[in-house]
């Protein structure tokens, strides 16, 4: 077959992330504390890029529309888009223009951009409760310190400190032996009967049965601690743990052939162990959560403040400007710096773009959950609506992606609590008579409620959870309650059941 060379026209749709689209994705998802982070690493290499200062010309300016934001001005949907649309359509149309032709009036440009950098409403002063100084520099003592100080303090051959170093170190958060003891006693080099003499040596360790392998274990060594001993308690625990988890006390009674109120008092015991021996060393550090966006009520309407407490405001360098200036009038800049500079132009007008892109977007957002949700901030969880990411999509005229980058992280100030964006997207459960449906998040709070009203000593099953919400127009599956009810880390009605 002989081989020919030919040209040919074919039309094809493709589509091409640009590396403006790129970057305006990635700060579409970002918190606020992520996206100040990048700022700032664009302040250390972007030299066009500067942060606004409190003393430059700009900053009266500024400072105003923030606090025109925060007086109530941002809950005019329509202001605020003429606003935006002012201080975004200029730089973006000038954006275009940008290229190596001699005749663009950089000047103009910069300074233009720079009095219509404003970005959407934001909070400059947020009443937060920190924690104090000490509590932020207090180092606790871990349960690996703890246990290895133990082990120091015993007189131990080579091999057995270098086993109780490995079990010490293979030890979960709860307190836990996560490895099998004879593949620790290979690495020591040791029998494994020896090892096994080791571990009980651990166990008895501050906090009593750390270093367990199971529950079983665990609650017997605490056990053997007893004084005097309880026999019956060491009994329960070695052969009718299972039982006594269920609260089938008779058939633990039976079994041993004791009084039924034996049985009881040795389970008020057992109840006093600790299932979780490391658990008093878990880091107990408060997490703290900044919202990103703050929803208020004045008066009748809620008022939505973008929270941009900590946020650098950019501009265009002067010093910058006046070399683009120079090399408008005397061409005495080389081309490679002119177009060095035109470059690093060019990234901090989008960087700049992108942002306030972010920030408006973030605002129609929850613009548009609070039209949906009113009743939720209103009067609570309870109230809340079933919604989808389309609904919203739909009403701010931008795709599904976007909704879901947009309320990814992000958490939100209301009324009645702080939430994360994603929390008001949820589905439905349908109501009996046919009327509007409820969001599945309701359902759980109602779930939840029910369960905290209960009696404990005749706790409710799945089935009569299910009764209950049919008399509150609520249809909903038995497997679905102990779905929700698995979700909230509620237990079975057996095992919530209280007989002691």
């Amino acid at each position: 077959m002989a081989l020919e060379i030919k040209q040919s026209l074919r039309l094809s749709q493709s589509l091409v992330m640009t590396p403006q689209l790129q970057q305006a994705i990635k700060l579409l998802q970002l918190n606020r504390m992520e996206l100040a982070e990048v700022v700032n690493q664009e302040l250390m290499e972007n030299p066009v890029l500067e942060e606004l200062g409190e003393s430059s010309e700009n900053s009266q300016t500024m400072e105003e529309e923030l606090q025109a934001g925060t007086s109530g001005e941002t809950s005019d949907p329509e202001a605020e888009q003429r606003r935006d649309e002012e201080s975004f359509t200029k730089p973006a149309q000038k954006e275009e223009q940008l290229g190596p032709k001699d005749d663009f009036n950089w000047e103009s440009y910069v300074e233009e951009f720079n009095s219509n950098s404003s970005t959407a409403p934001s909070m400059r002063e947020i009443n937060e409760e920190l924690p104090s100084f000490e509590n932020a520099l207090t180092k606790t003592t871990t349960l690996e310190d703890h246990l290895t100080w133990q082990l120091s303090m015993i007189a131990l051959k080579d091999d057995e400190k270098k086993l109780g170093e490995l079990i010490i170190g293979n030890l979960s958060d709860d307190g836990y032996l996560n490895v099998a003891l004879d593949e620790l006693s290979k690495e020591a080099k040791m029998e494994l009967e020896d090892a096994e003499e080791v571990l009980k040596i651990v166990q008895t360790f501050d906090p009593v049965g750390v270093a367990s392998r199971n529950l079983q274990e665990c609650l017997a060594t605490q056990a053997k601690f007893l004084n005097p001993r309880q026999p019956i308690v060491e009994k329960i625990i070695e052969k009718h743990l299972p039982e006594l988890e269920r609260k089938n006390y008779p058939a633990v009674a039976k079994a041993l052939s004791i009084p039924l109120d034996q049985v009881i008092e040795a389970t008020k015991l057992i109840l006093e162990f600790e299932p979780k021996p490391g658990r008093s060393f878990h880091a107990s550090d408060t997490q703290y959560i900044t919202p990103d966006i703050y929803v208020y009520k004045v008066a009748e309407e809620f008022v939505i403040v973008l929270n941009e407490d900590g946020m650098p405001k950019l501009r265009i360098s002067p010093y910058y400007k006046n070399i683009l200036a120079s090399a408008q009038k005397d061409g005495s800049n080389s081309k490679v710096t002119k177009e060095y500079v035109q470059d690093k132009l060019r990234a901090a007008v989008w960087l700049i773009r992108s942002i306030h892109n972010r920030q408006k977007t973030i605002y129609k957002v929850t613009e548009a959950i609070v039209k949906r949700q009113r009743d939720f901030f209103e009067k609570g969880v309870q109230q809340l609506k079933p919604m989808i990411l389309k609904d919203v999509a739909n009403d701010i005229g931008m795709h599904e992606s976007t909704i879901s980058r947009v309320t990814t992280n992000k958490f939100v100030h209301t009324p009645v609590g702080i939430f994360e964006l994603k929390y008001f997207f949820n589905s439905s459960i349908s109501a009996a008579d046919g009327s509007d449906a409820l969001a599945s998040e309701a359902v759980k709070e109602k779930i939840r409620q029910m369960v905290t009203k209960e009696d404990a000593r005749n706790p409710l099953s799945d089935q009569k959870i299910v009764e209950l919400l049919r008399n509150e127009n609520i249809e909903i599956a038995r497997r679905t309650v102990a779905k929700y009810r698995d979700m909230l880390g509620i237990l079975s009605s057996g095992k919530r059941k209280k007989v002691i």
